[in-house]
């Protein structure tokens, strides 16, 4: 039978969404999902999944929930897996109850995914403890979210200001003074420890520090707006000694990756661990060839070849989904040494059982084409699988010593943006400190997205550019723009290690 899943996806880190939650994301045939701090669950999703909006967010609603009720039984009854995606937990103040009766007055299957819910995580994020042995042995989750013009609260406003307990306000910044102001009035003393968190567990994250008596003063002066928690009691004295998030050498960073997004993953797991927020706008896609004849062609001919040259992860896969189409697999290269442009490519080549004979310890050129002539390639025939348009420098300079060189293209890189208004929003606002380009290409394609001229004004201060080798600094300062960073090893991870020094 079909069945609804009421998944918490956490407060915003996609690490933190549960095992089970993500493979109900992947595996459903309907998404529902509220306004999510991260939305790259979406990219979990099947590609023949539905996905529908229903945002809640600060009382602007999509749909109202007697509405998206109704959404989620009647796709129920469409015979449809259906996953009801929600930031935080479900029973959290996420309404997930209320769901969950209504399909069970339907006469329908639920189930529900517990969520990390966000004053557990976003504390934890901020060096807060909700309980400590020293400061507090209980909790109190508390929807801020009152109305306090109504003439009765739901909270016992005497019981929550005289208890031991840590204090979790959701949704508490537009009321924060009258919070504060209850809070004292029924007996809390003015300078208990208060925190305000906002956007916890994101590359956005951030965390102040004041009294109850004077939160509420520091948030109007700070402009701090939703979405916040705060925490109030004891252990919000530990803040500044396990503040760990904050800590991170590149927390709130703002960095564009324009890799391809089938390349991108490295670099931005990378980035996003030590605390980067990256925004992918990859400005190239990898794509197969229309006519992969004269590849078939060219591996019959393996035999022919003394040297095959890889000058990219992109060149061993697409070379290898052939050789393998044709029943071949890595003894087809046995006859001739294989050379790997860079160690991802070299990592590439041994995942699939090939040791390279050389790895050059610089990536331009001029440095391959001094060791493969150390190692005897000339006079020799070359094979270069590579994409079908790229520079021609190593053909070239290879082409002086060799006895052959044939170019083989087995995959294409073609625009993959329709638009850089992403781009320049994220400008406009600030949120951008590094620009990073992998090579030529992502270079040309970035500025056919957005024009030279649109860039300049934010270059500098906050906005540096970084590039990976000299090939991709010339083809920026054609733009006329110099490259701020670029690692000696023309590497992902260099590039990060630099990103990091920069800040340190």
């Amino acid at each position: 039978m079909a069945k609804a899943y009421l998944i918490g996806a956490g407060p915003g880190d996609p690490g933190l969404i549960t095992v089970k939650g993500q493979r109900l994301v992947q595996e459903c045939e309907v998404i529902i999902y509220d306004y999510l701090a991260n939305k790259s669950f979406l990219d979990l999703c099947h590609p023949d999944a539905e996905i529908i909006y229903v945002g809640k967010k600060g009382g602007d609603h999509t749909l109202p929930q007697d509405q998206i009720n109704d959404l989620i039984v009647a796709k129920v009854r469409e015979g449809k897996n259906v996953a009801r995606l929600k930031g935080g937990d479900p029973y959290i103040f996420g309404r997930g109850a209320e769901e969950a009766e209504e399909l069970l007055a339907a006469g329908l299957d639920f189930e529900v995914v517990p969520g990390v819910t966000s004053a557990v995580a976003g504390a934890a994020y901020a060096g807060i403890p909700l309980t400590h042995r020293k400061y507090a042995s209980s909790v109190s989750l508390i929807t801020g979210h009152e109305d306090p013009t109504k003439p009765d609260s739901a909270h016992n406003w005497p019981a929550l200001a005289t208890a031991a307990s840590t204090l979790c306000f959701y949704m508490g910044v537009k009321n924060l003074a009258f919070i504060t102001a209850k809070l004292m009035e029924h007996g809390m003393r003015p300078d208990m420890p208060a925190a305000l968190i906002r956007w916890g567990t994101t590359s956005k994250h951030q965390s102040w520090i004041s009294t109850v008596a004077d939160i509420a003063r520091l948030a109007e002066r700070e402009g701090i707006k939703a979405p916040s928690m705060l925490v109030v009691g004891e252990v919000v004295q530990l803040h500044n000694t396990l503040n760990w998030f904050e800590k991170l050498p590149l927390h709130g960073k703002g960095v564009v990756v324009t890799r391809a997004r089938e390349q991108a993953s490295g670099l931005k797991d990378s980035l996003e661990q030590l605390g980067a927020a990256c925004y992918e706008f990859p400005t190239i896609t990898i794509v197969p060839l229309a006519d992969y004849t004269p590849v078939h062609a060219a591996i019959d001919r393996l035999a022919e070849y003394d040297w095959v040259v890889f000058t990219s992860v992109n060149g061993v896969r697409h070379f290898w989904y052939q050789l393998e189409l044709m029943g071949l697999d890595a003894r087809a290269l046995g006859q001739a040494q294989v050379a790997a442009i860079g160690p991802a490519t070299a990592e590439a080549l041994l995942d699939r059982g090939i040791r390279p004979d050389f790895i050059p310890p610089k990536y331009v050129a001029e440095s391959v084409v001094e060791g493969l002539l150390e190692r005897g390639i000339g006079g020799k025939r070359v094979l270069i699988p590579r994409a079908k348009v790229a520079r021609e420098i190593l053909p070239e300079e290879l082409a002086k010593v060799a006895g052959g060189v044939d170019v083989l293209p087995v995959y294409e890189t073609v625009l993959t943006q329709e638009s850089g208004a992403e781009i320049v929003n994220l400008l406009e606002k600030n949120r951008l400190h590094y620009l990073t380009f992998s090579s030529s290409s992502t270079v040309d394609n970035f500025f056919a997205l957005v024009p030279a001229d649109t860039l300049r004004p934010f270059v500098g201060q906050p906005l540096k550019l970084c590039c990976i080798g000299t090939i991709t600094a010339k083809t920026l300062a054609q733009y006329g723009f110099q490259a701020d960073i670029m690692p000696e090893d023309y590497t992902i991870p260099a590039l990060v290690d630099a990103l990091v020094q920069d800040n340190a």
